[in-house]
């Protein structure tokens, strides 16, 4: 296990059991999907512990079982490391609480536990609410801009992983895979993945929920940052 002692004290692996927590009327609810996460409510706080299951092709083989190469290069390990070093940075990014791992010969299971942001909703949900205002879609640029500052790589950079909360504040979560990069073309690629991601979501629902007209107002919003100079 991996954990902040100032946030998690007294934790132990039970604390990454779902059952455990459910027999103890903490558990409030799952999300769906591949990256499925369980929803927990306790005394202090509320938390978030999502499982690392596999996709595509992988899956096929192995629901969620990684080749052990390390502790350090498990997906739980790395991510909580990204995680604490963006969010002592002052990045919005969810405060994580602990990861572990469970090895078996050549292969492991992980699971990360993250405090929960609350009063905010996915980018996705939003728009299958309603349009975002000017504000939101420059916010969201300017959010994704200070990350690209910064030199952190969103591996996975959707309209599920954008929340935003009342006020149109932004954070960025989910970031297995994710890493620290001098910025470079790889940032282009995010925006172009987010754009992917933000059609995709808007396809099915009225034409009013995203515009080219949002797209500029956000890239406006991306490009009125600082310019990428180094990796923190």
């Amino acid at each position: 296990m991996l954990y902040d002692t100032s946030r998690a004290g007294n934790l132990d692996e039970r604390w990454f059991d779902p059952q455990w927590w459910s027999q103890r009327g903490r558990l409030e609810y799952s999300s769906e999907g591949r990256g499925a996460a369980l929803y927990i409510e306790t005394d202090e706080r509320r938390l978030v512990l999502r499982h690392y299951r596999r996709g595509g092709m992988a899956a096929r083989i192995s629901a969620d079982r990684y080749l052990w190469q390390g502790a350090s290069t498990t997906r739980s390990f790395a991510e909580w490391q990204l995680l604490y070093h963006l969010q002592q940075a002052g990045l919005p990014v969810p405060i994580p609480i602990a990861a572990c791992y469970r090895r078996r010969r050549w292969t492991y299971t992980a699971d990360l536990l993250i405090q929960r942001i609350d009063g905010v909703r996915s980018l996705a949900t939003l728009l299958q609410l309603g349009p975002l205002s000017l504000t939101a879609w420059i916010a969201i640029g300017r959010c994704v801009r200070v990350f690209h500052t910064a030199g952190v790589c969103h591996a996975d950079l959707n309209a599920h992983n954008v929340l935003l909360d009342e006020s149109a504040a932004v954070w960025l979560v989910d970031f297995d895979r994710g890493r620290l990069r001098r910025p470079g073309f790889w940032c282009d690629g995010n925006l172009v993945r987010l754009r992917r991601s933000i059609e995709k979501t808007v396809q099915p629902l009225p034409p009013d929920r995203f515009s080219e007209s949002d797209w500029v107002s956000l890239l406006d919003g991306y490009f009125a940052a600082a310019a990428p100079e180094a990796a923190v």
